[in-house]
């Protein structure tokens, strides 16, 4: 995803993200629809900057944050901007590429701590960086078009902007599930795992904006706006799969979650069949960081979580799986891409590891 980008900074024009004070609610307006609101770096800076205000300011009682067009809520980060200073433009592990992690790293630990309410009004794509922006609020309402997923995997990066923490956190190994498939969840089962705390009709949004400007009992609004969705009639509910999902999933290895899946013969074994082969579509070495990722997240608070993430990133940037990735998946398209290693029984325990070790630089410093 491409964007000609107008820095705050400079004087120019800055209408990526908008922000405007209604009634008893400051709301913040993802604004590249066109882009699918991925974050660039000036929105991430925007962003802060303005919650930091209305933090001090005592008219502004709690924060929405939505999005333009009715395409994605926001699909993550500009990450063809992230190949290009890194492959492109320069060697990887830029140190403007770690920059803009530190920078959303920040902006998530902002949103997890923020002593107001905030509410995110979430309908169709939500991923990546979207997760971040939402999912660490206090109310996540989601309409019919939501689509939540984390599928870092696909591009040989991993599941970041606080996902250590929350995925392990999901009911029933659900969580981990969708960290090593890249698995899309629909507005039911994103409700029933904890990712949204309220589900809407989309044509509703508008109306629940309007209600939250002056609400002074958020989950009074919320809950006059919450209908229980219906089920997903392409998929099966995540609900019916959890039991499957947790004795798999608690295997103590990619390679005992792969050998339950494949050995899998019952109801759900169609399931575990496109499952196995997902997982097996990923960066071998992805997969793996990712599996030791979410085991060690279950036990990190929040901020140790996003210092432990922007250790993997740190690591992530300078490695090849990560361009390569890009490569198949956005800028040539081709959908084949090279991992190396190739496979996953080729990946060694030591490289895993290094992911996790701290930075030269040192540890990401939060500013909560």
């Amino acid at each position: 995803m491409t964007h000609e980008t107008n820095d705050a900074s400079d004087g120019a024009v800055f209408d990526d993200v908008l922000f405007d004070v209604r009634g008893r609610a400051g709301f913040v307006t993802l604004n590249r629809p066109k882009a699918l609101n991925a974050l660039n770096h000036a929105m991430v800076r925007a962003i802060i900057t303005q919650l930091d205000a209305w933090d001090d300011d005592p008219s502004v009682a709690h924060v929405v944050i939505e999005a333009a067009g009715d395409r994605a809520f926001c699909a993550g980060g500009d990450i063809r901007v992230i190949y290009e200073q890194g492959r492109g433009h320069g060697a990887p592990g830029n140190p403007a590429q770690l920059e803009f992690f530190a920078d959303e790293y920040r902006l998530n630990a902002r949103l997890k701590h923020y002593p107001k309410p905030t509410v995110a009004l979430i309908d169709g794509i939500v991923m990546g960086g979207g997760v971040g922006l939402s999912v660490h609020g206090t109310h996540r309402v989601g309409g019919a078009r939501t689509t939540f997923a984390m599928p870092e995997v696909g591009i040989g990066f991993f599941p970041d902007v606080g996902a250590t923490y929350v995925l392990p956190r999901m009911p029933r190994q659900t969580g981990i599930y969708c960290a090593l498939t890249g698995g899309r969840l629909k507005q039911a089962d994103a409700l029933w795992a904890g990712i949204l705390t309220h589900a809407v009709p989309s044509e509703r949004f508008a109306a629940i904006a309007l209600a939250l400007e002056q609400a002074t009992d958020i989950v009074a609004v919320l809950d006059g706006f919450h209908e229980q969705p219906p089920a997903d009639a392409k998929a099966e509910p995540l609900a019916d799969l959890a039991p499957d999902i947790e004795r798999i999933f608690s295997g103590p290895d990619v390679a005992a979650i792969l050998a339950g899946l494949d050995a899998e013969s019952g109801a759900h074994a169609e399931w575990a069949a496109r499952t196995a082969a997902a997982i097996r579509r990923q960066s071998p070495t992805s997969v793996c960081v990712v599996f030791a990722q979410m085991r060690r997240g279950a036990k990190l608070d929040f901020d140790d979580a996003m210092r432990l993430e922007f250790r993997i990133v740190s690591h992530i940037l300078k490695g090849h799986d990560f361009y390569e990735g890009v490569r198949a998946v956005i800028i040539d398209k081709d959908g084949a891409p090279q991992w190396r290693p190739a496979r996953l029984e080729d990946v060694a325990a030591v490289d895993v590891e290094t992911h996790f070790v701290r930075p030269q630089d040192g540890d990401l410093v939060l500013t909560a």
